[in-house]
Parts: structure tokens; sequence; C-alpha cells
């Protein structure tokens, strides 16, 4: 259910959602996990082959950084908890696992 809403709300703010079938597209990757909903981001090879041809623009980490902030804000916003994940990512955490962060 969590994940639904998720999926939901990036997909209503114009977020371009991978189906869990699309390994290597771009786009934002939605995966439930046990603490919750997982958020990645992917960019698509000719992106990542244009933002290192590029000098003094924004690199691919950076593009990513500002997408992760967009999506944190995007879903703080509509009242969900969001921390970094370890590997690159966003973590949504799921009702038990605020409960347990709150106390």
């Amino acid at each position: 259910m969590l994940a639904a809403q998720v999926r939901h709300v990036l997909s209503e703010a114009g977020f371009y959602l991978v189906a869990e079938t699309g390994e290597g597209m771009p786009g934002l990757w939605v995966s439930e996990v046990p603490e919750g909903v997982l958020v990645r981001w992917a960019a698509s090879e000719a992106f990542t082959a244009l933002a290192a041809s590029q000098s003094g623009r924004a690199s691919n980490d950076s593009m990513r950084a500002v997408v992760q902030a967009a999506v944190s804000g995007l879903l703080m916003q509509q009242g969900h908890i969001v921390t970094a994940a370890e590997h690159d990512g966003i973590l949504v955490l799921a009702p038990a696992a605020r409960s347990i962060g709150q106390r």
C-alpha cells in the first residue's frame, strides 16, 4: 500500500516511473523493502555521456542529488517520512518504522 501511495504521488507530480521489469531503464524506481519503500533514480546512458562530456556542467552525481532532493521534498510535503538509503536512493519509512523512529 505504501509503495502504491508513493508511486501515485510521484506519477501525479510528473516523474517517470520505471516498471519493475524495466531493468536498466532510466527513470525512478520504486520498490518495496522491509523498512518501507526504496526510491532510486537512474539516468539514461545518453544523459550520462552528455554530462561527462560537458566540462563545467552538472555531473551525473550532481543531477542525482537534485532529483533526490526534489523527490524527498515532494514526498515530505505529502506527509511521508523519508531518509537517505544506504545505496543511492531515498527510503520512505513504513508506518511501523515511523513510530519506532519517533520514540
